[in-house]
């Protein structure tokens, strides 16, 4: 099998979960599958008929992807995914609350992936970040995504706070989520959609983009633990949200 050393405009995903699901997306550009045999078999003939495939052998696999990858014998080459607008994704209006997810300047691919993951879980219509401060489409964030990024849409934009004032435009309210908020979660959701904002784990959410929000909102937690991970905090916002919107207590 010949080496290849991808170009700016393609990437290799690996991973049953990220490549299944790269497949299943009628907008992800693909260009060839290296599996093994057994990963072949896991994914179906339905979604390999849409690329060419080799059937390898997993040490054949590892060869094309950075050193430790957990592949699980599955490796797609393909062009990232198309840039998306937020007004044009968030434009129509949905027939129950959407939420939508804003990341401020969490650069760390595998909470970025987790959060994804948990956004496709539990139906957020977006997840969006920063293009500067958040990591970029590649093999590492799909994989910790565990296909999610091929789910859920994955929105740059230029301004935080910009993207915030677009989004109450849109009729979102926007809920910060900090441990010095001055509302329990479930207190400040509201009714309509959210949009929930979440900063990195080190300095939190920004000043400017916390005045942009409506309201700032803690997840009551045990003295014993003052804080969460970003990625867990974010189950635990969204489940809150599924909940409140389908009325159980």
């Amino acid at each position: 099998m010949q080496q290849h050393r991808p170009s700016q405009n393609e990437l290799w995903l690996y991973g049953l979960h990220a490549v299944r699901a790269a497949l299943a997306n009628k907008t992800r550009r693909v260009k060839r599958a290296v599996l093994t045999a057994r990963a072949a078999e896991e994914i179906g003939k339905a979604l390999l008929g849409r690329v060419r495939s080799e059937t390898v052998n997993a040490d054949a696999v590892s060869k094309l992807l950075p050193a430790g990858s957990v592949h699980q014998g599955a490796a797609l080459q393909c062009e990232p995914l198309p840039k998306r607008d937020l007004e044009r994704t968030l434009e129509k209006p949905s027939d129950g609350r959407r939420i939508v997810v804003v990341l401020d300047q969490i650069s760390d691919p595998h909470n970025v992936g987790a959060i994804l993951r948990t956004a496709a879980a539990f139906s957020a219509a977006a997840v969006i970040v920063q293009d500067r401060h958040a990591p970029p489409e590649s093999g590492v964030l799909a994989k910790a995504a565990s296909g999610a990024l091929d789910i859920v849409p994955y929105i740059e934009v230029v301004n935080i706070s910009r993207a915030l004032q677009e989004l109450a435009k849109l009729g979102f309210w926007r809920i910060a989520l900090a441990g010095d908020g001055e509302a329990v979660l479930k207190d400040a959701a509201g009714e309509g959609d959210v949009a929930l904002v979440l900063g990195s784990e080190g300095s939190g959410i920004r000043r400017l983009v916390r005045e942009h929000c409506d309201v700032a909102a803690y997840v009551p937690v045990d003295a014993a633990m003052d804080s969460l991970n970003v990625s867990n905090a974010a189950a635990v916002a969204l489940y809150e949200f599924r909940r409140l919107a389908s009325g159980t207590s």
